[in-house]
């Protein structure tokens, strides 16, 4: 199976999750980039990196586990903060080369204290930030 093969295929096809996550498209150090959302807003969260394990360990326990390149090392999301993520839903796109996590986030998603990573806007002329971080 690779993911151009299912480009054509109708809603409830089906096949074997160990085939899809073997199939995906990782860059040369084994990660793919995966993207969280929150399942009921669609708020757009953070984006971090995923390899097999993390992804493997993710839809076992239905907490998400990224991979941290600057610690090398496993990150299970809200491990010391306690603002956890909880999969709903892992998809993938159409190639295979980015995941969409969507989670139930308890707390901020940002290590600033922010509700998500995205709180800088960029302007032709100007940028800004557009979020306070959260009161604790």
């Amino acid at each position: 199976m690779d993911y151009k093969s299912l480009e054509k295929q109708r809603k409830n096809t089906t096949f074997d999750t160990q085939e899809a996550i073997s199939n995906l498209q990782y860059n040369q150090d084994g990660l793919i980039p995966a993207i969280a959302q929150q399942h009921d807003t669609g708020e757009v969260l953070m984006m971090a990196w995923m390899n097999k394990l993390s992804i493997e360990e993710t839809l076992k326990t239905g907490q998400v586990c990224y991979w941290s390149r600057s610690r090398q090392c496993y990150w299970r999301k809200g491990e010391s903060s306690g603002h956890v993520q909880k999969l709903k839903e892992m998809r993938t796109d159409c190639d295979g080369d980015t995941l969409l996590l969507l989670v139930d986030q308890k707390g901020p998603a940002c290590h600033t204290n922010r509700k998500n990573c995205f709180y800088i806007s960029i302007g032709e002329q100007q940028s800004e930030i557009i979020a306070n971080p959260e009161e604790t």
